[in-house]
């Protein structure tokens, strides 16, 4: 069994997040809505920062006033945090962000990104082939069509990345309810579960 398709440890994992910006959640065309994938946004952040899983983050085209910053509610749930902003689409091909990468120390990267056939496929594919186990939380990323954002994921999954749900891989970093980490993991669940029928309700 290859070692992508075992169960993911927190410890083992680093979260990469790309181009939340308000530009793309404005046009997401594809199965889940631009709110609810900004509260799985802020639920796997949430779950990092409780589990110790480093988190990169990254724009595109913010400093040549093309597009404006990280939507400012995921924002809020990173103070103090280096945004990577880069000029590139493919996020792998710029050295700053590849770099803050390798600072994580992790081989297994979880990744979000908008859209899901652009700034998340060149880069997920460019990380399997660099040697990097990763994963993609389906539920937290959106395309510009559904036809796009589903071809995207049939691309990647070819390639060896991991689906996944925002929820489910919450789960699965702790696993166990007398776990230590049982008590974050499930204060974070029950804001999630209260959060996502507001949603239903507007």
């Amino acid at each position: 069994m290859p070692k992508t398709q075992g169960i993911w440890k927190h410890e083992d994992a680093a979260l990469v997040l790309i181009d939340y910006q308000q530009e793309m959640f404005g046009n997401i065309r594809s199965e889940t809505g631009a709110e609810l994938i900004d509260l799985n946004v802020r639920l796997l952040i949430r779950a990092a920062k409780a589990f110790g899983i480093p988190i990169v983050l990254s724009t595109v085209g913010v400093e040549m006033g093309v597009n404006r910053p990280t939507r400012q509610s995921i924002l809020d749930e990173l103070p103090g945090i280096e945004v990577i902003d880069r000029s590139s689409m493919n996020a792998w091909e710029d050295a700053a962000f590849r770099a803050a990468v390798a600072k994580t120390g992790r081989k297994r990267l979880v990744f979000g990104a908008l859209y899901t056939e652009i700034c998340l496929a060149f880069p997920v594919v460019l990380a399997i082939q660099d040697g990097f186990e990763v994963s993609f939380v389906a539920d937290a990323v959106g395309g510009l069509s559904q036809l796009a954002h589903r071809t995207a994921i049939e691309r990647l999954v070819q390639a060896g990345a991991v689906p996944h749900t925002a929820l489910a891989l919450v789960t699965e970093f702790f696993r166990d309810w007398k776990s230590p980490l049982a008590g974050r993991g499930r204060e974070i669940i029950q804001w999630y579960l209260a959060e996502a029928p507001k949603l239903a309700a507007r």
